[in-house]
Order: C-alpha cells, then sequence, then structure tokens
C-alpha cells in the first residue's frame, strides 16, 4: 500500500503551493481524500461546531435533520461527509474549525492513549476482566501506554504505541491516537472511556469508533497541533489479538436479542421497533432538567443532573435500548449549552457516567 503523506504547511495535496498555508481545508480534503467523511470542530476546540439554535433547542433524530439535508454542519459526526463541494463551502465560510473524521462510516478504530495526571486506581481496575497478581510490580506505572503495554505483555504482542506500521497522532496534552482500519465491514466496534471498570480496554485507553470521531492530524487548537508521528499516513488493518480484546472489552455492537428475523410476523416486529422510543421517554426529561440549568450559571445541581442523565443513558445503552454514539453527542451539546466555558468537564462528566451505567444494563421490563 502507498503511503500518502500528509501536506505541509504550504503545501497542497500534489506538492504546489495552498492557497492557505496549513489550513484546516487543505487537513480537511486530505482526510476525504482518503475516504474519510469529515465535519468542522469548532475554533480552537476538539469538540464538534453546535447545532443551528433551532437544533439546539428542540429534539429530533439527525438523520431526519433538516439541516443536515441542506449541506449544514450540525449534530457532528452525524453530517461528516467527503463531498469535495461541500468541504470547500463549510472551511471557507469560517476558516478556523478544525477537522473531526467520523470513526463509523471511515472504517476506522482508533485506540486513544492519554496521559492524564491523575491518582492510579487499584491493580483491579487496570485492565478489565484480567487479574494482576500481586506478585506483578506496577512501579512506575502511570498513563494508558503503560496500561496498554501491560495488556499486549500479557498477550505477547507488541503495544500499540509502537505500531509503527500505521498512522500513529500525537496529541497536544501527549496522549497518543493510533489509528486502525477496520477489515470485516459486518463487525461494528462502539466507543467508549478507560475510565470506569469493565467498560474500557484499559485505564487510561479509549476507543473511538461507531458513533463518534476522532481529532484529524494537522488540526491545530491553543495547546498544539496533532502531529502525525513517523512517515506513515494510513491506517494499517486493525491486529487480530486487538480486535479480539475490543470483542472480549464489549466493545463489539452485537445483535440486540429481540432482533426478529425476517420471515417472522410483521405483527411481532412491533415490540422492536418501539423500545427505542421508550428509552428516549425514560432518559428526555433528566435530559431537560440539565437544558434548564442554562438559566443560571451556579445553583442548579447541573453536576448531579448532568451525572444522573447519562448514568440512566448509559444502563439504556448496555441494554441495547439506545445508540452510545448518538446519546453522547445529545448529552454533550445539552451540556455546553448550559455550561459553554467548561467543555471538557461537561465531557468528562458524561463519558464516566456513561461508562458506569452502561456495565448496569437498565432493561425495560413491562415495556412493549
Amino acid at each position: 500500500m502507498r503511503t500518502i503523506p500528509v501536506p505541509r504547511e504550504g503545501e497542497s495535496f500534489d506538492g504546489s503551493t495552498a492557497v492557505v498555508p496549513g489550513s484546516p481545508s487543505v487537513v480537511a480534503r486530505w482526510c476525504a481524500a482518503q475516504g474519510w467523511p469529515v465535519h468542522p470542530l469548532a475554533p480552537g476546540r476538539k469538540t464538534p461546531v453546535r447545532n443551528c439554535p433551532r437544533c439546539q433547542a428542540g429534539r429530533h433524530d439527525p438523520a431526519t435533520c433538516p439541516c443536515i439535508a441542506a449541506g449544514r454542519p450540525c449534530h457532528g459526526f452525524h453530517a461528516a461527509t467527503t463531498d469535495p463541494a461541500l468541504i470547500a463551502r463549510w472551511w471557507a465560510s469560517s476558516p478556523s474549525p478544525g477537522v473531526g473524521v467520523a470513526c463509523g462510516p471511515a472504517g476506522l478504530v482508533v485506540i486513544d492513549i492519554d496521559a492524564h495526571q491523575a491518582p492510579v486506581p487499584d491493580r483491579g481496575l487496570l485492565l478489565p476482566g484480567i487479574r494482576i497478581p500481586e506478585g506483578v510490580r506496577l512501579d512506575g506505572l502511570a498513563s494508558g501506554f503503560d496500561t496498554l503495554a501491560l495488556l499486549a505483555a500479557y498477550r505477547g504482542q507488541t503495544a500499540p504505541a509502537e505500531h509503527e506500521h500505521t498512522l500513529r497522532v500525537r496529541t497536544p496534552s501527549g496522549g497518543l491516537h493510533v489509528w486502525y482500519r477496520n477489515p470485516d465491514t459486518s463487525v461494528r466496534y462502539r466507543c467508549s472511556t478507560g475510565s470506569a471498570r469493565n467498560t474500557a480496554l484499559a485505564w487510561q485507553v479509549d476507543v473511538r469508533a461507531q458513533g463518534g470521531y476522532i481529532v484529524a492530524p494537522g488540526t491545530r487548537t491553543p495547546q498544539g497541533v496533532y502531529r502525525a508521528e513517523g512517515t506513515v499516513r494510513r491506517p494499517a488493518v486493525l491486529p487480530e489479538w486487538l480486535g479480539s480484546e475490543l470483542r472480549r472489552t464489549g466493545h463489539v455492537n452485537e445483535p440486540r436479542k429481540t432482533d426478529v428475523p425476517a420471515s417472522a410476523s410483521p405483527l411481532m416486529e412491533a415490540p422492536t421497533r418501539r423500545r427505542p422510543v421508550f428509552a428516549e421517554q425514560i432518559v428526555e426529561p433528566l435530559i431537560t432538567l440539565v437544558a434548564e440549568c442554562a438559566a443560571a450559571p451556579e445553583g442548579t445541581g447541573f453536576t448531579e443532573k448532568l451525572n444522573r442523565a447519562a448514568y440512566t443513558a448509559g444502563g439504556l445503552v448496555g441494554a441495547g435500548h439506545l445508540d452510545h454514539g448518538t446519546i453522547r453527542d445529545r448529552l454533550v451539546r445539552v451540556a455546553h449549552h448550559a455550561r459553554p466555558w467548561q467543555q471538557a468537564r461537561n465531557e468528562k462528566i458524561v463519558d464516566d457516567a456513561l461508562a458506569v451505567g452502561s456495565v448496569r444494563p437498565l432493561h425495560l421490563k413491562g415495556r412493549p
């Protein structure tokens, strides 16, 4: 496979001088040329641009959103595209936004290794589902680089951070995104956060896949640039052992047990179709409480309300009633509407509560 370099500042795809040196539009067009749908990120942030006021105020299915049909970048990765004309229009009207890549449509599975300053949890929480004997010394373990290396060592494999044959992107915070290509489109890997027991690949190791997006290499933020490492600029096929670990840790969206075979009676299909409706009815009042916190900057119990909404949504995701990416996108956007000055904290609350809630599935007993 031929390696395609990310354009340097001052270069376009063919090596000639670009119109805007190092511009996000160059990055967006390069990603689209690889077949990766892209969407704009909010200027100076790693989160999608805000929805239009109408979409912020009212809940609706992104698939039916008139903004997306009209070529406007509402709903983040749901609006992602490879259409050159649309990409040119988006970044011409506002050239400063960064570039997000929709992982699912791009067929990508990205291992997001964090290096946050955080207390190291008990050894029983480092590798979900794997007991680390007391005799194994963990001196110096401090980040996702260490836990992922430990997992690889347990399997007799090379740690993904050292996979020089695939695209690796260094983040401004010192983390690393290791990009892989999903070789089997019939298998849908899901996102997760590496902060809760039995819901992550490892502590401080996130997964970006179906229902999520990843920041493209070359994207600039006030903290720095997402820089590709080494010379490889294309994702390699997801290693078989890593795919097995993702399945073991629950990162594969398995078909629901309530799915009805094609040969079944049409009368039996109604329960399967109606369950998401009841799930939304459960979580919607909780999301409304979060949105109402926008009326006051403090004293509203915002954190508790957001945590409760995300925890409940996580239980519904774990039971197969809601899509992780869709509900996370809604929760993050509502939280940003209520507390726009603490986006990073909002995302952490949402991710942590979703992760914890997903290991306690909330089954809709008695619901049709």
